[in-house]
């Protein structure tokens, strides 16, 4: 009986964890990406409270609990993909500074899919300052590649709670390997 339940257990857990099944997404005209089947756009009062940026994303898609956020994000550039080395450390910089602090764990330009991209594997921290503040410190795992097409800036990120890192990264490194941009 205790072999059972023993193997019940370890079959539950199995499929508690099993990684998600990708389907592929349009984005837009020339943007593709595979998400989780169970990912839904996210509305766009949503948007407004997740994404506060005076650019708004191109698209959002969200876990069904709205732990998990992919966005695709397009604004005008000054720069052509051959400027991605150099902007890699203002990218950095730009993260360094909006959080309290930034572990990295890939911090590169890569080609994926034939296209070069600034990529930024982290995990972030923010800490409340406040002196009479009790609230713990926020953990994110994220991923956000920047790269140049035509006159566009185009930025993927994916963020994920930092409890989930371990179960999401795979994962979220084959989402962000499977953007196609024709």
């Amino acid at each position: 009986m205790r072999y059972l339940a023993f193997l019940a257990i370890i079959l539950m857990a199995g499929v508690a964890f099993a990684k998600p099944k990708l389907k592929k997404v349009q984005i837009s005209k020339e943007i593709s990406v595979l998400l989780p089947q169970d990912f839904t756009p996210m509305n766009d009062d949503g948007i407004a409270r997740s994404y506060p940026a005076t650019t708004r994303p191109l698209a959002v898609y969200t876990s069904p609990n709205g732990q998990i956020d992919f966005s695709v994000t397009q604004k005008k550039s000054q720069f052509r993909a051959a400027d991605l080395a150099m902007l890699r450390e203002f990218y950095k910089a730009n993260l360094l500074e909006r959080f309290s602090k930034v572990d990295f764990i890939r911090d590169e330009v890569k080609q994926v899919k034939g296209k070069d991209y600034i990529v930024f594997e982290y995990v972030s921290t923010v800490s409340e300052d406040r002196q009479a503040s009790n609230l713990k410190p926020m953990n994110k795992y994220s991923i956000v590649q920047y790269t140049i097409q035509g006159d566009q800036l185009l930025i993927f990120t994916m963020h994920v709670p930092f409890a989930m890192k371990n179960d999401w990264q795979e994962t979220t490194r084959q989402i962000m390997e499977s953007v196609v941009i024709k």
